[in-house]
């Protein structure tokens, strides 16, 4: 595998970001070594942000925000995924609390992990 190297610094990231991005637009194909090249960036990407930018101490709204911002996802995305517009914002306003269900879709659809989102939080005071 040409060109990989462990991630150390936030400049190595930066570097192992600008490699793995072309494969989300044009996906390689499994089994190839570029595929392998791929899993491997991930992977090394993966354990560096675990390690120096861990989401676990978040609370549950802010570590939601913060995913759909990470990943360009959109108040209406979250909606196509809860059902509706009015019940997006009723959990990203902390008027709603995240059910388990609603967990669950967010962990299957968009890798969100479980962990981050079924902690208690607090709810605004109407």
């Amino acid at each position: 595998m040409d060109n990989i190297r462990p991630i150390r610094t936030d400049a190595d990231l930066a570097w192992a970001i600008s490699e793995i991005e072309p494969y989300f637009e044009m996906p390689p194909e499994a089994g190839t070594p570029e595929a392998d090249r791929f899993d491997v960036l991930a992977d090394l990407i993966e354990a560096y942000e675990s390690r120096h930018f861990p989401i676990d101490d978040l609370e549950p709204i802010v570590a939601l925000r913060a995913f759909m911002e990470m990943t360009n996802r959109s108040q209406s995305d979250l909606a196509g995924l809860l059902g509706s517009r009015s019940r997006a914002s009723e959990i990203l306003n902390r008027k709603r609390a995240l059910t388990i269900e609603m967990i669950f879709r967010l962990r299957e659809a968009w890798g969100l992990p479980a962990d981050v989102l079924v902690r208690p939080y607090e709810l605004a005071v109407a």
